[in-house]
C-alpha cells in the first residue's frame, strides 16, 4: 500500500513540472502539432519514469555486502486490531473508491455517448460521417461529427463542419480517451485537470488552424463569437466552441513562431533527464533489500581464471564467502539478543523521528565485530543506538573462505517506527517483548524497533 502512495506522490511531482514547463516555456508558440506530441509524451513519461529502474553509468550505489535476515521488534503492532488506525490504509481506500467511480462514471458516458449517437440520423459527407440530432452542439466524437441539422450550402455550417473534420482527422478524440485513463488513476490531482485543459486548448488551435486556411480568419472569428455556448460536451468530445474563445481568436491572428524558437524544446531534455535520475535512478542504499541468510548456499564455488590471485590477504574483507558467518546461538540467538537490548532512544521520541538505519560492520577471523559504521543514519540517537547494540553483542562464528577463516562484511538495516496509542503505552521498548508471546525462532519479514507516544485526541 504504501509503495501505491509513493508512487502517486511521484507522479504528481513529475505532472507537476512538467506542467510548469510547458506552460512557461512552450504554450504560446505556434508550433501546435509538436506541442500535442510533448504533452503527450509527458503526460506518459510522468506515469512510466517512477516505474523504471535504471542504472546510470554505474552511478547508482552498488551495495554488495550480505544482509542480514530481519525481523520484528517492538510490541505487537497488530495487537489489538480494533484499537489500530491506520490512516494509510483509509487514504488507499479512498483513493480506490475514487477511481472505480471515475471509471464507472467513463464507461457510463461512453455507454450513453455510443446510445445517443445510435438514436441520431446519419449521412455520409466529404469522406466523414455526420450525425443529425435536434440535442446535439457542434462537435466531434471519434470518427463521427455531430451536428443539430444539416444545411450543405450554409457558409457557417461549412465552417463548423471543417473545424470538426480537423478534430476527426487528428484523431484527437484518442488524446481524451488517454486522458480519461489517466484521471482515472490520478482523479484525486488537478494537475490532469490541467493536462486535460491544455490538451484541449491545443486540439481547438490545431482544428482553428485548419478553418483558417480555406476561410477568413476574421469571419471565423465572428463566428465563434456568435456561436459561444456553456453546454458542456461528452468526455471524448470536441466541441466547436466549448471554452478560450478569446485566447482561440488571439492565437488565429498571432504571427507564426519562428523556426529557431524550436529549440526551446531542447530544455524538456535535462528535465526528462532529471526526473529519471531523481524517481528511475536505482537506490538500493536508501531501500535496502532485505535478503534472508538462508537465501544464499551453504557453499559458494568461485572459480578463478588465474591462479596467482587465489591468495589471500589476512586483511582482506569479504563480501560474500563460502561459508557465511554464524550469531552465536544462531539466527534465534540473534533475534532475542536484538529484542533484548534495541530501545527506541528517547529524543528520537520525544522529536517524531522515524526511518531505517544501516549498520554495516565487519567479523573478524575471531568472531569479533569491529568498523561498525552507519550507512544511513536518521538522527535522533537511533544510529548511536545501533551502533551501541551491534558493537556490544557477542562474538559471532566467522566466515570462511577456502577453508580459512576472513573477515566478512555485513549490514544491517534496522527500522524505527512510531506508533500512537495511549498515555500507558507512552514509554514502551523492545524490552517489553518479554513479557509478551514472542517467538524469536523464526526469521521475519523486517527489523522494527517500535516506539510509543501518546496519541493526541
Amino acid at each position: 500500500m504504501n509503495s501505491l502512495l509513493i508512487y502517486l506522490v511521484e507522479v504528481s511531482i513529475c505532472l507537476g513540472i512538467s506542467l510548469v514547463i510547458y506552460r512557461v516555456l512552450l504554450s504560446g508558440l505556434t508550433f501546435f502539432s509538436w506541442n500535442r506530441s510533448i504533452l503527450l509524451s509527458l503526460l506518459i513519461l510522468s506515469g512510466l519514469i517512477p516505474l523504471l529502474e535504471l542504472d546510470f553509468f554505474g552511478l547508482a550505489p552498488e551495495v554488495t555486502e550480505m544482509t542480514l535476515p530481519v525481523f520484528l521488534v517492538g510490541d505487537d503492532v497488530n495487537q489489538d486490531q480494533t484499537s489500530t488506525f491506520s490512516w494509510t490504509m483509509v487514504i488507499v481506500w479512498g483513493y480506490l473508491i475514487g477511481a472505480a467511480f471515475t471509471a464507472a462514471r467513463l464507461i457510463l458516458g461512453f455507454i450513453i455517448s455510443q446510445r445517443q449517437i445510435g438514436k441520431a440520423q446519419k449521412i455520409y459527407h466529404n469522406k466523414h460521417f455526420i450525425a443529425i440530432h435536434p440535442d446535439f452542439v457542434p462537435a466531434s466524437f471519434f470518427e463521427y461529427i455531430l451536428m443539430p441539422d444539416f444545411n450543405p450550402e450554409s457558409s457557417e455550417q461549412k465552417q463548423i463542419i471543417l473545424h470538426e473534420s480537423m478534430h476527426v482527422r487528428l484523431r484527437h478524440s484518442w488524446d481524451l480517451l488517454l486522458v480519461n485513463f489517466a484521471k482515472v488513476l490520478f482523479w484525486f490531482n488537478p494537475l490532469i485537470y490541467s493536462f486535460e485543459r491544455s490538451l484541449r486548448e491545443i486540439h481547438e488551435y490545431q482544428a482553428d488552424q485548419g478553418v483558417t486556411y480555406s476561410f477568413a480568419p476574421r469571419e471565423y472569428a465572428t463566428l465563434l463569437l456568435k456561436l459561444i455556448t456553456a453546454k458542456p460536451g461528452w468526455q471524448f468530445m470536441n466541441n466547436f466552441n466549448q471554452f478560450q474563445t478569446k485566447k482561440r481568436i488571439i492565437m488565429m491572428g498571432k504571427s507564426k513562431s519562428s523556426p529557431m524558437q524550436r529549440l526551446r524544446f531542447l530544455t524538456l531534455i535535462p528535465v526528462i533527464g532529471l526526473l529519471l535520475f531523481v524517481f528511475s535512478c536505482e537506490k538500493e542504499e536508501m531501500e535496502p533489500d532485505m535478503a534472508r541468510l538462508d537465501d544464499f548456499p551453504e557453499t559458494l564455488v568461485i572459480p578463478f581464471e588465474n591462479p596467482v590471485n587465489t591468495f589471500q590477504s589476512p586483511d582482506q574483507v569479504f563480501d560474500i564467502v563460502e561459508v557465511q558467518p554464524n550469531p552465536q546461538g544462531g539466527m534465534e540467538g540473534w533475534n532475542t539478543y536484538l529484542a533484548s537490548n534495541l530501545s527506541y532512544p528517547l529524543e528520537a521520541r520525544e522529536k517524531g523521528i522515524e526511518g531505517t538505519v544501516i549498520v554495516v560492520f565487519e567479523i573478524h577471523q575471531d568472531g569479533s565485530i569491529h568498523n561498525v559504521e552507519i550507512l544511513r543514519g536518521i538522527g535522533g540517537g537511533a544510529d548511536e543506538e545501533a551502533i551501541r547494540v551491534v558493537q556490544s553483542s557477542p562474538n559471532w562464528i566467522p566466515g570462511k573462505q577456502r577453508g580459512r577463516e576472513v573477515i566478512t562484511r555485513m549490514r544491517l538495516p534496522i527500522r524505527f517506527q512510531l506508533e500512537k496509542f495511549g498515555e500507558s503505552k507512552s514509554t514502551l521498548t523492545v524490552n517489553s517483548l518479554k513479557d509478551k508471546n514472542y517467538d524469536p525462532s523464526g526469521l521475519l519479514q523486517e527489523l522494527a524497533v517500535i516506539g510509543y507516544v501518546p496519541s493526541i485526541d
